[in-house]
């Protein structure tokens, strides 16, 4: 099934965050927090001004966010958990990924 957001939503995906600490420590599921970090699956066209103009969003699809650990509406389509949600609830735009990082570094 196909999903196509309205207006300024974005459909986001959650990143699942790495289930060990840094010092080595396994964290169980029932512990972990949901990740506040996602990647943006689709865009809505824009929102609209007074005029009735379009404002295209300024994120993509493909595009690492960042968002509020309360923010967006679950649901699940085919079997996938998605966040929806407005884009002036996303905090921001991640430039690189955090593989691409540990390897510049």
């Amino acid at each position: 099934m196909k999903f196509r957001p309205l207006h300024d939503r974005v459909v986001v995906r959650r990143v699942e965050q790495e289930s060990k600490t840094a010092g080595g420590i396994i964290i169980p599921d029932t512990a972990k927090e949901k990740p506040q970090e996602g990647e943006v699956i689709a865009v809505g066209p824009g929102a609209r001004d007074e005029s009735g103009k379009v404002h295209a969003l300024d994120v993509k699809a493909g595009d690492r966010v960042l968002f509020g650990k309360w923010s967006g509406t679950e649901v699940k389509i085919d079997g996938v958990d998605y966040l929806i949600m407005k884009e002036s609830d996303l905090l921001g735009v991640l430039d690189g990924t955090p593989a691409a990082a540990a390897k510049a570094a």
